[in-house]
């Protein structure tokens, strides 16, 4: 099963992926991890993507789909992904159908994190005073928000035109996310 958590940064999508890898052992495509793990690598990649971030913007969309492609083997091994914080453009979901195609597979199902923007910059801020990550500062968050709002957002009808689209209350507990996206994958599709 290919899965995207849909919602934007700070939903949770993070970690209701890990819970997913750790109870369906489900591989997890999360961009943020793999663009974090290439500014740590030093790489000159790692440089560009890095500045990108902290600035608030988007990484191009040939950076995360090549990222992805490197990694759909072991996800297809494993008998699915978890697509975390991608796509995030209608270019990118029609880039990730036509990898998927390829390869004999597709998304099955797209669960949306509805979630309250304003409680976002709160717990944003929480997070930020807490690790002090770079991306996680409540001025970074904001373009972030707003960026998603602009050009991920409208990936709903996309999905919702082929049926994929579910969508979970991801204001509640950890447990009670947890437990509708369990609902949403083991229901009719």
């Amino acid at each position: 099963m290919n899965l995207i958590l849909f919602g934007p940064p700070a939903a949770g999508k993070g970690t209701q992926a890990k819970r997913l890898v750790e109870n369906r052992k489900m591989v997890q495509l999360s961009t943020g991890d793999m663009l974090r793990a290439a500014i740590a690598s030093g790489s000159e990649l790692g440089k560009r993507v890095e500045g990108v971030m902290q600035r608030g913007e988007l990484v191009t969309d040939e950076i995360v789909i090549a990222l992805i492609e490197e990694r759909l083997p072991e996800a297809e091994a494993a008998g699915g992904a978890i697509f975390d914080g991608f796509p995030r453009t209608l270019a990118q979901a029609e880039a990730l159908d036509r990898m998927l195609e390829q390869r004999g597979s597709r998304i099955d199902l797209v669960v949306r994190l509805k979630v309250d923007d304003e409680q976002l910059l709160k717990r944003v801020a929480g997070r930020f005073a807490e690790s002090g990550r770079p991306d996680d500062n409540p001025e970074s968050f904001s373009v972030r928000l707003s960026a998603y709002n602009d050009q991920t957002a409208p990936l709903l009808p996309y999905y919702q035109g082929q049926k994929k689209l579910v969508e979970v209350d991801g204001m509640g507990s950890i447990e009670v996310v947890a437990a509708s996206i369990d609902q949403a994958l083991d229901g009719p599709r």
